[in-house]
């Protein structure tokens, strides 16, 4: 009975004295870590939270789902503000009015003309022959054999004519109606640069707000990571590395959203001048995340015709206007036609104060003709410079068919290789949150160093920030990808 309780005792104590050294231990190894930390890096004394971060986003993006405030402006909104106040799309409306007045001018010879005219004379001096049958106008009247001379002669008249062929004429009422149909052709293919340049902005935009946003709650984990680490590094658990490595993390994030900041301002600025927004003022941007998802989707099997590109449709107009002028020139022999019609009084006097008393009117009608003989070659020139016009919109159409195929073949290699990007990249942001969970878990737990976690969160925002750069690039070849097809509505 001695014996066990002998040994017992000694188990005790040997149990006891284990645990004090263990203590004592870990004791002088806490105070041995702090010691060299403190020769090494010092630590702030109140560790900052990033939680509350003072780097403020510009503009406010809203799910339009969740919110439908006035002041917040979809893409279609963006789209149809820009068809009433964008410049340029404002200026070839205007062409259309302009070319509509031009075809009126050119058109107002085939209507009559009517001008009226007068000529007050007084004669110094006169011949003094003898003459019969003076007609009015030369100052003198004949009665019986006699002249007579006055010396004031007012000559008052009207003159009408109407064209009854002109080959200009002819030329400008062919080619009025292209004429206005180029300037209408104009006017679409702005407002299709206008819907492009519109939507690529604003996707341009979206994206580096959502960049922000990614941002802006990796800075407030990673600032989170910080304290937690510097905690554990104060109270001797993790290496004072750890500490270090978060707050490289945490500044380059900040750096990035920084930049991202500062980045949304000349994007805003860009998608106001496509709009024809005012700079002085503001607006926010709206979208729906499961539209914008559903409209990245397009037919990629449908054939290009390149007569739905509207640079093939205005060049045909062109080549139609080269055919008139040809024409034109090749009939320019024709003579011109034209009735006229006129009307005089002779009012003659010697003194001013009865000039007016008495009248000797005329009228006259008939036919005027003009036929050009020689013009110095002018008309066979002309002919022929239009002729190599028109070569040359023959070309142009060669070369333009080749410009929309290699359009179309890299707008749909893009939206392609992009798309399946797209794809991977949505899984790959699934497998970067999981694994970031599992690796914290495993930090905690003491089973992983803090440089996995690191890792883990680096590759996270990596692909999210990769997943939204592919996204909005998707949407931006869509917009290419329908351009180059002609199938941009407006």
């Amino acid at each position: 009975m001695a014996n066990i309780f002998s040994t017992n005792a000694l188990r005790s104590f040997l149990l006891i004295t284990g645990l004090f050294c263990l203590s004592l231990g870990s004791y002088a190894q806490n105070k041995t870590k702090k010691d060299t930390s403190q020769k090494s890096i010092a630590a702030p004394v109140i560790v900052p939270d990033t939680s509350k971060t003072n780097l403020l986003v510009p503009v406010t993006v809203k799910d339009s789902g969740k919110n439908g405030a006035s002041e917040y402006l979809t893409l279609q909104q963006c789209i149809d503000y820009a068809m009433k106040h964008q410049p340029a799309l404002n200026v070839s409306v205007i062409n259309i009015d302009v070319a509509k007045t031009t075809n009126a001018i050119n058109l107002a010879g085939a209507l009559p003309q009517v001008n009226a005219s007068g000529d007050l004379i007084h004669y110094i001096q006169q011949q003094q022959n003898s003459a019969t049958n003076v007609n009015s106008g030369t100052g003198t009247t004949t009665t019986g054999g006699s002249r007579q001379s006055y010396a004031n002669t007012f000559v008052p008249g009207i003159s009408v004519s109407q064209s009854i062929f002109n080959p200009s004429i002819l030329y400008a009422y062919k080619s009025a109606p292209l004429y206005v149909k180029q300037s209408q052709q104009a006017n679409d293919s702005t407002k299709i640069a206008v819907v492009s340049s519109v939507s690529k902005s604003f996707y341009t935009l979206l994206l580096t707000l959502e960049q922000i946003n990614v941002l802006k709650g990796d800075t407030t984990e990673f600032g989170k990571n910080l304290r937690d680490a510097y905690h554990q590094y104060q109270g001797g658990i993790v290496d004072e590395t750890d500490y270090e490595q978060a707050q490289i993390t945490l500044n380059n994030t900040i750096a990035q959203l920084k930049q991202a900041n500062e980045n949304v301002i000349p994007q805003y600025a860009t998608l106001k001048q496509f709009m024809g927004f005012p700079p002085e003022q503001q607006f926010n941007v709206v979208f729906d995340t499961l539209q914008m998802q559903k409209s990245i989707h397009i037919d990629t099997t449908e054939q290009l015709q390149y007569e739905k590109r509207i640079e093939f449709q205005l060049l045909n107009t062109n080549k139609n206007l080269q055919l008139q002028l040809v024409d034109y020139y090749r009939h320019s022999w024709l003579p011109t036609l034209s009735a006229f019609f006129n009307y005089n009084l002779n009012f003659q006097n010697n003194t001013y104060a009865d000039l007016l008393d008495s009248s000797y009117p005329t009228s006259q009608v008939g036919l005027s003709i003009s036929i050009p003989i020689f013009t110095g070659f002018s008309r066979i020139n002309n002919l022929h410079k239009a002729k190599l016009q028109e070569q040359i919109l023959d070309w142009n159409q060669t070369e333009l068919k080749s410009q929309i195929y290699t359009q179309y073949t890299t707008a749909l290699a893009n939206y392609k290789g992009n798309y399946f990007n797209l794809m991977l990249l949505q899984k790959n942001v699934a497998l970067s949150r999981r694994v970031y969970f599992v690796v914290e878990l495993q930090y905690k737990q003491g089973i992983v160093p803090y440089l996995n976690v690191i890792t883990a969160q680096s590759n996270l925002i990596t692909s999210e920030i990769n997943y939204l750069n592919a996204l909005f690039q998707v949407l931006s070849n869509k917009i290419d990808l329908e351009k180059s097809m002609g199938n941009i509505s407006y």
